[in-house]
């Protein structure tokens, strides 16, 4: 009889991905990154203890990335991504778009690959349409997604249409207020409403991207009402994992 042996080393096995959380109380349905059912594969959730969506957004995008008291305000990202990594994640991300800002520092830390933002995807749609055309994206909060952001994501600002929820109540009751309750029929007329506004003020625009990991639950509704192609933080994370678990081609020959 063939022996098969496995290694060990961690706590919990099964996984590829490992996802650092910012801290909520406020529903993740399925579609959000904090929701495991969102992907048909498992994966590793890590709660970056005192960093709430408003921290991570607005107060960690006043700071300089490139200055020392950056760094250490981000310790608790760097030292969750260490720990996934010792858990045995072969590819690590976070929840928020907005952590873009500290990927480099991620990838410094660990020595598995880090795809710290949707945000990252923006050059690959980029490529994939005519000149004339452009990537709109819809962000959390338009007013802190800034050009230092775009460029960490390794794309031209210029080339990028940026709406926010800005004004949006119920999704600010639950992102940024920490609500325990949502709508799921308010939110995605939200977001859908967004969309809409978004393409009529730029008709070039050839593709969505979902900064928000929130906003996946919405993405099939918003296509629905634009007619776009909606890119969001799942597909990175389902290419990723597809990339460190691969399995045999089954068909005929």
């Amino acid at each position: 009889m063939e022996r098969h042996s496995v290694k060990g080393g961690h706590n919990i096995y099964g996984h590829r991905i490992g996802i650092l959380m910012i801290e909520g109380r406020f529903p993740r349905p399925p579609g959000a990154i904090g929701n495991a059912s969102t992907f048909p594969f498992p994966v590793m959730h890590h709660v970056v203890k005192g960093f709430s969506g408003n921290r991570t957004v607005r107060d960690l995008g006043a700071f300089d990335p490139d200055r020392d008291e950056f760094r250490a305000a981000i310790q608790p990202w760097i030292d969750g991504a260490r720990y996934l990594e010792e858990q045995g994640c072969q590819g690590i991300t976070t929840s928020c778009g907005f952590t873009v800002l500290f990927q480099r520092h991620l990838l410094e830390a660990v020595s598995v690959p880090v795809f710290s933002s949707s945000l990252m995807l923006l050059p690959f749609i980029a490529s994939i349409l005519g000149k004339s055309r452009r990537v709109g994206v819809i962000t959390a909060d338009a007013a802190s997604l800034s050009d230092r952001h775009l460029k960490a994501a390794g794309v031209d600002p210029k080339t990028v249409c940026v709406a926010g929820m800005d004004g949006c109540a119920e999704f600010a009751a639950t992102a940024w207020q920490d609500r325990q309750t949502l709508d799921l029929k308010i939110a995605q007329r939200e977001a859908t409403d967004v969309a809409k506004t978004l393409i009529s003020n730029h008709p070039a625009i050839g593709a969505i991207l979902l900064e928000c990991s929130l906003l996946p639950p919405y993405a099939a509704e918003i296509q629905a009402k634009t007619g776009l192609p909606v890119f969001d933080f799942t597909h990175l994370v389902s290419l990723v994992h597809s990339a460190c678990a691969r399995t045999s081609f089954a068909g005929l020959v």
